[in-house]
């Protein structure tokens, strides 16, 4: 039982992370927004990179590109709530049960460890050089956040088997 409540503890920590981001994202968007902005312009990255192409100066672009994570981020914290409960509802089941409740919290790890990794450290700090600025380098909370969401995965994904009494 304390496995179980290990796991749900993390679940559910992990779907609090999500909506504190999701409520920043959007009671604060301007913040987050200028940094989207500003890694797809590049215009912090070291003067004269020749990958300055890629850049990106259209409004509707960064919008499109910001909305899109805060709707990854919402997806992924209305589903790691979803499966916080799920394990909760299973948590005094047998071990099948619980094991087979763990899909939906799978699924919103997955989902969250995909964002840190594609959108982060994949497009923004590769594709857009972000790793390039100083002030606009996101890449050390990205991958903080891929490994936290990484580990609690490897400790939902340990198979958990009937109690020895």
């Amino acid at each position: 039982m304390t496995i179980r409540l290990v796991k749900l503890l993390l679940v559910s920590a992990i779907a609090l992370f999500y909506t504190l981001v999701v409520l920043n994202n959007t009671t604060d968007f301007d913040s987050n927004y200028q940094f989207v902005r500003h890694v797809l312009m590049m215009d912090t990255t070291f003067p004269g990179n020749k990958a300055m192409w890629r850049a990106m100066s259209s409004p509707a672009i960064h919008l499109t590109f910001y909305f899109s994570i805060i709707v990854w981020e919402m997806t992924t914290m209305v589903l790691s709530w979803w499966g916080a409960l799920k394990l909760l509802g299973a948590i005094r089941k047998p071990a099948t049960d619980f094991n087979a409740a763990k899909r939906i919290p799978v699924i919103a790890l997955g989902l969250g460890m995909m964002m840190w990794l594609v959108a982060f450290l994949t497009v923004g700090a590769e594709w857009f050089l972000m790793w390039q600025s100083h002030l606009w380098n996101g890449q050390d909370a990205a991958f903080r956040m891929f490994v936290v969401v990484g580990m609690v995965m490897l400790i939902v994904l340990q198979t958990d088997r009937e109690e020895q009494v």
